[in-house]
């Protein structure tokens, strides 16, 4: 039993005292020195070494010209060419260096350089905790990666991750941009560059605004999030979440996109767009509108699909799938639209119905033409079974002109003097200034004029081969009360901008707002960042960036 109770008590005793030595910090080697001494007079309890010193702890390496060596204290003060070499990881040369062998901790003074395989750091203090294997510096201090330098007054260096962290100014230099922020983490290796807080991004071809992003040095790719806006000379893209590929000159804009054209004095919204700089085009979609500002009002354009091409003076823009458009006195619908800047000229296309005040005017081919000069609403041309509807002011019945071609001329961007040409017919209901019904006049000639004011008609004169007369109302049956080919489409009217989308895109919509929120609610900011940009490219964020 004894000896049991005294072998456990040997066991224990060894267990402990392997672990004592395991936890002990291990001493400083000196592997060479030309010359070694003890002056307890100058430096008490140290070992002086001098010329080729050479000393080894835990895997770094130190050489200098002179050295203090404190044995008791596990520390030592290296002076003269100095270099610390951790393996082919890092390495670390300055004037003068201390180093602790117990806490495996560095310091490095005058004119420091720390070297890695992708980077080098020049600044003047560097301290260097090998524990956790970080770098940290709080002088100004300059990093050289490849075509890249960084400026900051402090930072900290991951070395296993290659990763730099900078929390106060930092520029990044690069031929094509340059890159300030108050918050970047720099990935060495691969070129990597998060920005957080207000950062911008400045070349010759734009200026980018962002408050959270990604940036690919190397491949010159970029991802924003977080008040984010990519400004052009003339067009500015803003949008929740922005993709920009600087070699191609392409953007694409996702959630409450907004791109403003300052020289053509245009807006284009939605929730996705795509801008190719170098080909003067822009395509937007999801609840896509374009906002065009004209004599003191702003003219919208609502399509599925908007594409705006063509540099400033020969600019088009195109708008496709259930097109809609509203201004203030004037609306319209109809399958697509084609808007030339060049020659002033907006095509509805495919089904146009065009609501001027309160008439309302069809036709199989319908163009708005603008003043290059003045920048002003010109004129309105509608060819082939042209149709002119409004209600009568008072009672049930509808004013009516037909013809086969309609020719109008604006006036201060109202509609003023309309022609009605080849077979014109018309129905309209006579009052006198107390509104009393006068008679129902029914007409055909050859040609019609009619003459407008604030989007009513004001006089109606009939040229060649006019026949017809002015019946009173119980003298004309009510089947006669109605050209051929009537239909009225007043419950379609664009009353308002909010009347451009159809039931179905404002569900959309809710759709949209109601991810976004849920999304942003999840975020995980460097992370999804990381993500959305590395799975666009189709590669996995290593585990070493994580």
């Amino acid at each position: 039993m004894k000896k049991s109770l005294f072998f456990l008590r040997y066991c224990l005793l060894l267990l402990i005292t392997n672990l004592v030595l395991a936890q002990a910090p291990k001493k400083i080697i000196v592997e060479n020195s030309d010359f070694a001494d003890v002056n307890q007079v100058e430096i008490p309890d140290a070992l002086l070494l001098i010329g080729n010193v050479r000393v080894n702890h835990d895997g770094v390496v130190m050489t200098c010209n002179k050295a203090y060596y404190f044995q008791k204290e596990n520390y030592i003060k290296a002076f003269g060419n100095v270099q610390m070499v951790q393996g082919d990881t890092l390495f670390l040369n300055s004037k003068y260096a201390e180093y602790n062998g117990n806490v495996k901790k560095a310091y490095a003074s005058g004119d420091a350089v720390m070297s890695s395989p992708d980077a080098t750091l020049v600044t003047e203090i560097i301290n260097f905790d090998r524990n956790i294997q970080e770098v940290f510096y709080d002088t100004p201090g300059t990093i050289t990666n490849k075509d890249n330098t960084l400026k900051s007054n402090s930072g900290r260096y991951y070395v296993k991750q290659k990763k730099f962290q900078f929390l106060t100014a930092v520029t990044i230099t690069n031929p094509t941009y340059v890159i300030k922020s108050n918050h970047l983490d720099y990935f060495s290796n691969s070129g990597h560059s998060y920005l957080f807080g207000p950062s911008t991004i400045t070349s010759k071809a734009n200026f980018i605004y962002t408050e959270k992003g990604f940036y690919d040095t190397k491949k010159n790719l970029a991802h924003f999030l977080n008040k984010s806006y990519i400004k052009y000379d003339d067009r500015v893209i803003k949008g929740d979440s922005l993709y920009y590929d600087r070699n191609r000159e392409f953007a694409s804009a996702t959630r409450n996109v907004k791109i403003t054209d300052s020289i053509n004095r245009g807006i284009v919204k939605g929730h996705y767009a795509e801008v190719y700089k170098k080909l003067d085009s822009m395509y937007v979609t999801k609840r896509a509108v374009a906002v065009n500002f004209v004599e003191n009002d702003s003219v919208y354009i609502h399509g599925k699909k908007l594409m705006v091409t063509g540099k400033e003076g020969n600019r088009i823009i195109r708008a496709f799938n259930n097109v809609r458009f509203y201004k203030t006195d004037m609306s319209g619908k109809c399958d697509s639209i084609h808007s030339s800047s060049k020659t002033a000229l907006t095509k509805m296309i495919g089904n146009p119905i065009l609501w001027n005040g309160e008439s309302q005017i069809t036709g199989d081919i319908m163009h708005l033409i603008g003043n290059n000069t003045t920048q002003k609403l010109d004129s309105l041309k509608v060819l082939e079974n042209t149709f002119i509807v409004s209600k009568d002011t008072i009672g049930t019945g509808y004013n009516q002109v037909k013809g086969q071609n309609l020719y109008g001329k604006f006036e201060e961007g109202k509609l003023r003097d309309v022609d009605i040409v080849k077979n014109a017919e018309v129905i309209y209901y006579m009052r006198n200034e107390a509104q009393e019904l006068i008679g129902i006049n029914k007409n055909v000639s050859s040609k019609i004029n009619l003459l407008l004011e604030k989007n009513e008609i004001e006089t109606i004169t009939f040229f060649q081969q006019v026949d017809g007369d002015i019946y009173p109302e119980k003298d004309l049956p009510e089947n006669a009360r109605k050209l051929r080919g009537l239909v009225w489409r007043g419950d379609e009217r664009i009353k308002s901008k909010d009347d451009l989308f159809p039931p179905e895109e404002n569900e959309d919509n809710e759709k949209i707002a109601k991810a976004t929120k849920s999304a942003e609610a999840k975020e995980d900011i460097p992370m999804k960042i990381r993500k959305e940009t590395l799975n666009y490219d189709k590669k996995k964020v290593k585990k070493s960036e994580k």
